[in-house]
């Protein structure tokens, strides 16, 4: 009888401490909330987007995000590229996985969307997405 309580308790302790562990996963609706956040699927974008010159952008604290149009003139190196509008030119830095299939020259317009990264010599935008327009 001492074996079997001994068996018993044990076995509680042990499933408490399995149930303590878990995570419930969240409910499918809040998981398809976050997925369309998203929008991976295309559609429209709100217009209110403010296109700001590279003169500007020159002009901006760290890590402001930012909307440029221009062209992309040249490869600088590994996924840096000089951009240019009619304000002036400035190194861009885009992922591999952000040209999502496009292929763009230097006679293509498009539209950056990124943030500034100043640094203590010179500023460049991080580009979180590419546009042909």
């Amino acid at each position: 009888m001492k074996k079997l309580s001994c068996f018993m308790l044990l076995g509680v302790l042990f499933a408490d401490a399995a149930i303590a562990d878990f995570v419930e996963p969240a409910p499918v609706e809040k998981q398809v909330v976050a997925e369309t956040a998203v929008n991976t699927k295309g559609g429209f974008v709100g217009g209110n987007e403010t296109i700001v010159t590279v003169k500007q952008v020159n002009e901006m604290r760290d890590d402001v995000p930012v909307v440029v149009q221009g062209h992309i003139v040249q490869r600088m190196g590994h996924e840096k590229y000089l951009f240019e509008d009619a304000t002036g030119s400035i190194t861009v830095e885009i992922d591999d996985d952000e040209w999502r299939g496009q292929t763009i020259m230097p006679t293509d317009s498009v539209k950056l969307y990124g943030e500034v990264d100043r640094g203590i010599f010179k500023t460049e935008i991080d580009v979180d997405r590419v546009e042909k327009i």
